[in-house]
Parts: structure tokens; C-alpha cells; sequence
């Protein structure tokens, strides 16, 4: 069975805002923010699970291998279910698992369990992925097509701060 994804256009989503997207815009631009925030913390969460768990080097940088591995696993499957329910709904569903990772570091610290730690950064990324594959879009469909690169330069400049 062969599958494939066809690019949407910007004029296929009648359903979006034309004039008033000033609000969406400003929520996405505080979504990139929160996201890259959320990725910047791994760094900082090495060296203390480092040491509550006695790591060496290698089992420590398997907390950048499970976040960052999961955008190149969750990637292609969130871009066809995007694609089936739409920008918004992917936004919605992204923070839902992003919600659920954040949550599972509650029974990964009252268990110490550093593999649930791993578990967890790979839902909270895999949710940040879903994030990135449909606000991506939804922020060049937000407004005039001439513009859409100057929206994604804005917004993806508070991903970086």
C-alpha cells in the first residue's frame, strides 16, 4: 500500500482567518517560545540526572537521543495525521502530548526511575514535533501568502530565544 502526501496550498483553507489573525499569531509566537524553552531545559537537566542516577557520559546524552530522536520518528506520522484533521486539531492534539510527557516526569522522580525519565522526554517531544508540524503551516496560512516568510522568521525567532 502506497502512501503519499500531497503539499497543501494556502488558498485550500477557506476556513481560515483572512484579516482578524492578530490574536493566532500572537498564541503561535508564544507556542514557538514555550517549545524552544522546554527544548533548551535538557541541557540543563543532564547534569542533575546525571548525578541522582550515577551516569556515565554515554547514559546521560541518551536524554538528548530520546528527545531528539523523536522528531525523526514522530515527524512523517504527524505530517499525515495533520494532514487528515487539519492544523488547529494538530495544534490542540500537540499539546495534549506535550501535557502528558510534562506529566510523566511526576512518576518518574517519585520512582527514580531514569527510564521513565527517558520515556517522558520522548513523549514531550514527540508532542513538541506534533506542535512544530502544524504550527509550522498554520502560521504561513495565517495572512497575505507575500508575507508568510516574514511570519515564520518572527515566530521562529522566539523559538530561538
Amino acid at each position: 500500500m502506497e502512501t503519499s502526501i500531497q503539499p497543501h496550498k494556502i488558498d485550500e483553507h477557506p476556513s481560515l482567518p483572512t484579516g482578524g489573525y492578530r490574536f493566532a499569531l500572537i498564541s503561535l509566537t508564544t507556542l514557538f517560545f514555550m517549545w524552544g524553552f522546554i527544548t533548551c531545559l535538557n541541557d540543563i537537566l543532564i547534569p542533575y540526572l546525571k548525578g541522582a542516577f550515577s551516569l556515565n557520559y554515554t547514559q546521560a546524552m541518551l536524554i538528548q537521543f530520546c528527545f531528539f530522536s523523536a522528531y525523526f520518528i514522530v515527524s512523517l506520522p504527524a505530517g499525515m495525521v495533520v494532514s487528515r484533521i487539519g492544523y488547529q486539531k494538530g495544534i490542540v492534539l500537540g499539546l495534549g502530548i506535550a501535557c502528558a510527557g510534562c506529566l510523566l516526569f511526576y512518576p518518574a522522580a517519585s520512582m527514580g526511575v531514569y527510564a521513565i525519565f527517558l520515556i517522558a522526554l520522548f513523549v514531550l517531544a514527540a508532542g513538541i514535533t506534533i506542535l512544530q508540524v502544524s504550527a509550522n503551516p498554520y502560521v504561513t496560512a495565517l495572512g497575505d501568502p507575500k508575507t508568510a516568510s516574514s511570519r515564520l522568521t518572527m515566530t521562529q525567532a522566539f523559538n530561538s530565544l
